[in-house]
């Protein structure tokens, strides 16, 4: 036993030394990081500075402009928390599958001790350390690889489909307030006909038609700003929701849109989604990753190496005569493989790993045959919006606002029925709304192509008007 303590030492500091090459990382590999600049995941940061779900938004300005919106969005939205978190959480695998598997140590105590020449046999202590296959290891840390990387677009595709929540928001929230403009507007002046009838036909039978009707109207409209007061609620909260934050107060209806024009062909935006859309890159990635593992489990055929060292506790010999190696512990040094016996479950694993990598590849082809048919349809609807809007405001509106003029002057002069003025006004506030209705879907048809392409659409020429023309 003299000898037993220093050498079931060494044993440990072997141990040890196992350990440490178990856990040293390898170099990472360049062409599986994700994508950005670094080559290397950031630095976690703090606890503490990690913004909570909960936290409470930074104040807003007064007025607040879409870029204010989406600045608060990005900051504390769950979702895209939630993304973010997936993705650093798929960077931490990379280094666990590319570890070696823990050394193994044995005890083992001889109820009945073996006498041996040299001394009986008490205890026994092993330590083995398992070596895949080299390719296996660098195999599992490629896929870990792809699969943070798709994490990581999907972190970014998170963040588009945020912007264009809070861009679809902004603009429903213009139309809510412009229509309430115009409905106001619209109401004072079937306010001020409705006084305008009470005296000129005070008394008169002959007017109580007209009087009706225009009560008719003005309980139309009256109804229709009513409505339109009830719809501010649910679009404030749909703002704060996509600003992640609650409700704390009625947000103010914009008074304007962004610059929304854009002279993008189809082939460009079908070129700048396949080249650009992070889900269609993201679905790349996860062939990627599956092509890994059918790599993977093709060397699932190849052996893996073990290898141990086995210590011996060795009392000394019994008897008057000792031989001079007595009490010596001895060390045995041991080196197996594994055999690859069960070929079926092998060969399973690798036409598993070959079905997930062509499902990978039949799903990233329908992404991409449903995302040209997206974009397409988003065109078609960005320049449908366009062209009304310039209908609007060349043709329709002018021409109302006009024809309204005309009637009020005739009715006045007494040629014109008052039935005309009433269907020149509801004609004029219809396309008033519809106009309006026209610029927040083309703002959002904007974002939404924007989303698709994964990048700013060039503006070109002035901006279209967004109030409505003066009368």
């Amino acid at each position: 036993m003299s000898t037993a303590l220093p050498r079931f030492g060494t044993l440990m500091v072997l141990t040890a030394v196992l350990g440490c090459a178990a856990d040293a990382p390898s170099p990472p590999t360049a062409s599986l990081a994700p994508i950005g600049p670094q080559t290397q995941p950031p630095a976690a940061p703090p606890a503490e500075t990690v913004p909570s779900a909960l936290a409470p938004a930074p104040d807003l300005p007064e007025a607040p402009r879409v870029t204010d919106y989406l600045a608060v969005a990005a900051r504390n939205s769950p979702a895209l928390m939630a993304a973010f978190n997936a993705w650093r959480a798929a960077l931490e695998r990379a280094p666990q599958v590319r570890a070696l598997p823990d050394p193994q140590v044995t005890y083992a105590h001889y109820i009945q001790e073996v006498e041996t020449r040299v001394g009986p046999q008490r205890n026994r202590v092993q330590i083995a350390q398992t070596f895949p296959w080299p390719a296996k290891l660098q195999l599992r840390e490629d896929a870990a690889m792809q699969a943070a990387r798709a994490a990581r677009l999907r972190c970014d595709a998170a963040k588009l489909r945020l912007f264009h929540q809070v861009k679809a928001a902004y603009s429903e929230s213009y139309v809510c307030g412009r229509a309430l403009a115009v409905t106001e507007e619209n109401l004072r002046l079937l306010q001020h006909l409705e006084s305008v009838v009470r005296t000129r036909y005070r008394g008169d039978d002959a007017g109580r038609k007209d009087l009706l009707r225009l009560q008719v109207e003005l309980g139309k409209i009256e109804d229709r700003l009513r409505g339109l007061q009830d719809l501010r609620a649910p679009l404030n909260q749909r703002l704060w929701a996509a600003l992640g934050t609650p409700a704390t107060r009625t947000l103010p209806f914009p008074d304007r849109l962004e610059p929304a024009d854009t002279a993008c062909d189809d082939a460009n935006l079908l070129a700048w989604a396949a080249e650009a859309n992070p889900e269609l890159k993201a679905l790349d990635a996860d062939a990627g990753e599956q092509k890994r593992k059918v790599e993977l489990a093709e060397k699932q055929a190849l052996p893996d190496l073990t290898v141990g060292v086995t210590w011996i506790d060795t009392g000394h010999a019994r008897g008057a005569v000792q031989p001079p190696d007595s009490g010596r512990d001895p060390l045995v040094a041991s080196v197996s493989v594994s055999v690859p016996l069960w070929w079926e479950r092998i060969h399973a694993g690798v036409r598993e790993a070959r079905f997930r990598h062509v499902a990978a590849l039949k799903q990233r082809a329908d992404k991409a045959n449903d995302l040209a048919a997206q974009v397409k349809r988003a065109a078609y609807l960005y320049r449908d919006a366009q062209r009304r809007i310039d209908l609007y405001d060349r043709v329709l509106v002018p021409r109302a606002t006009e024809s309204l003029k005309v009637t009020e002057r005739a009715f006045v002069a007494g040629k014109a029925d008052f039935g005309d003025l009433v269907d020149a006004q509801r004609v004029l506030l219809e396309l008033q709304l519809t106009r309006e209705r026209a610029l927040a879907d083309r703002a959002i048809r904007l974002a939404t192509l924007e989303r698709m392409v994964a990048r700013p659409l060039p503006k070109t020429g002035a901006p279209s008007p967004t109030s409505r023309p003066a009368d």
